[in-house]
């Protein structure tokens, strides 16, 4: 995949075709777990005349048909770093759910959270030749959006239209058919490291999978967790995993800012592993059981048994108080949220109308971080869950799934993105896109 820009087009064909077969995969590929979710779909697909995906295309009802997780293997910080051990786990993830299902998969959507994303914000304005928005005249609109130089080695993961302005009425999701003079847009554009992206589509393609979709993890979390006013006035979703916290912000049903802070929940059981002196199997049991962020007096004398089989009968009977694993994991969990916090305040969140924050993910579970989030953001925090959607089993229905589960909805219903359009050569405004239009050209 030299060019991920022109290799979104030819993964949302093999999304149509996975739609018409009736069954696709979900592979989230996380720092803690990988999760994979078989979708059948009910055959309501109304892909439109073109091919085009998103709003233009209809959309389709699913059902969750299979489910398994493993234990991540060879990710680090949300990127692969070990791709033998990697392909070895999502193997075993993808034959779980397949069993399952009992039917074989072939075309998977994937979403990773790592590759340091990097927002921006574009706008274009064209006069419009005759007195209706055609498709063409979006298509036109895009193309005039001046790409910025974002470096060497960084590919665009997603770019989608999130307001259209014709004449002087802004605010419009969908302006085809409308009339007026002029048109505007404004477009929100991710883009993350290559390599990452390139890593994980080579190691699905050494699992035997084609690759239909590939998605930002924030922004997957955001559309599960976030109720429809939540999106539609403002909100931010947090998504704690296991090597990575995501930041993505929504206003009007689109995302228009994400982030990622290098730190989750895997930091918080290694610095109870060194603080106790346990393994780190251990340090994730006792703070699955024990953790917390607040100390109240009752915790000074509440012991925890933090020993193991070692044969050493002094070292396997320790214990410590719940108030020395709460002084440990309290300074790591306020450094995560103060990360956190300086990304809000870079993307301007303080001046979105509604101020909600979410969080979710599996490190989201920790007792009293609501609280602690609340006084550390200084927002209206509340602790988000994934929408259920058809067939999900119970196991599969809590915070650290809202990754697989917004996936889920994100194939079913993908928003429109640039490339969903056809855009003529000559419009685009770098040399790269031309050469992505070329190849389409030429190829399809």
């Amino acid at each position: 995949m030299n060019d991920l820009y022109q290799s979104q087009r030819s993964m949302r064909h093999m999304r149509k075709v996975a739609m018409q077969r009736g069954v696709v995969a979900i592979l989230d590929v996380g720092s803690s777990k990988i999760a994979c979710l078989v979708l059948r779909f009910d055959g309501g697909d109304l892909t439109g005349e073109e091919g085009t995906i998103g709003s233009l295309a209809g959309q389709s009802g699913f059902r969750v048909i299979g489910a398994a997780t493993t234990r991540s293997r060879g990710v680090r910080y949300g990127e692969i770093n070990a791709m033998g051990e990697t392909e070895r786990a999502i193997r075993t993830a993808l034959q779980a759910a397949q069993k399952m299902a009992g039917i074989r998969v072939d075309q998977v959507i994937a979403c990773f959270s790592g590759a340091e994303p990097r927002s921006y914000g574009l706008d274009a304005h064209i006069d419009l030749d005759g007195e209706t928005v055609t498709e063409d005249d979006v298509a036109r609109v895009l193309a005039e959006c001046d790409v910025p130089e974002y470096g060497e080695g960084r590919e665009v993961l997603h770019a989608q239209p999130v307001n259209f302005a014709l004449d002087h009425r802004s605010g419009l999701s969908d302006p085809r058919g409308q009339m007026g003079q002029s048109l505007s847009v404004d477009m929100h554009m991710l883009t993350v490291d290559a390599p990452a992206v390139q890593h994980l589509a080579h190691c699905i393609k050494r699992c035997d999978l084609e690759l239909a979709g590939i998605a930002s993890s924030a922004y997957a979390s955001g559309i599960s967790s976030l109720v429809e006013d939540e999106q539609e006035l403002g909100a931010a979703c947090i998504d704690m995993g296991g090597g990575t916290t995501g930041v993505s912000i929504f206003i009007k049903k689109h995302m228009i800012y994400a982030d990622t802070v290098r730190m989750g929940g895997d930091h918080v059981t290694q610095d109870i592993s060194l603080g106790l002196q346990v393994p780190t199997a251990n340090a994730e049991r006792i703070k699955t059981f024990y953790g917390g962020v607040h100390a109240t007096g009752m915790d000074d004398r509440e012991m925890i048994e933090i020993g193991r089989d070692t044969g050493d009968y002094e070292h396997d009977r320790r214990t410590a108080s719940r108030a020395e694993l709460i002084g440990i994991m309290r300074p790591r969990v306020e450094e995560i949220l103060e990360e956190v916090r300086v990304r809000l305040d870079a993307a301007g969140f303080d001046h979105l109308p509604s101020q909600q924050i979410v969080l979710t993910g599996g490190g989201s579970q920790i007792p009293g971080l609501d609280g602690l989030a609340s006084k550390i953001l200084g927002q209206q925090v509340r602790l988000g869950r994934p929408l259920r959607v058809h067939g999900l089993p119970q196991a599969a229905t809590g915070p650290s799934f809202a990754s697989a589960v917004g996936l889920s909805l994100f194939a079913a219903h993908p928003q429109d993105e640039w490339w969903d359009f056809d855009i003529p050569a000559d419009k685009y405004p770098s040399r790269s896109l031309k050469r992505a239009v070329k190849w389409f050209k030429d190829n399809w």
